[in-house]
C-alpha cells in the first residue's frame, strides 16, 4: 500500500499558541514525561520551549 501524503503548512504559516494554552501544554507534557530530556525532545516537537517563563 502506498504511503499517504499530507500537504502540512509552511512554519511561517502556523499561528503562536497563547501563553494559556502553551503552560498547559507545558504542565501536561511535564507529567507524562518518563525524565527531563523526554519533557525536552516533547516540548520541542510541540513548538513550546520549557524555557519560556510562566505567565
Amino acid at each position: 500500500m502506498p504511503a499517504k501524503t499530507q500537504d502540512n503548512a509552511a512554519d511561517d504559516e502556523l499561528a503562536p499558541v497563547a501563553d494559556e494554552t502553551a503552560l498547559a501544554a507545558r504542565r501536561v507534557v511535564a507529567s507524562y514525561a518518563t525524565d527531563a530530556d523526554e519533557c525536552r525532545m516533547l516540548m520541542s516537537m510541540l513548538g513550546i520551549s520549557p524555557d519560556e517563563p510562566a505567565a
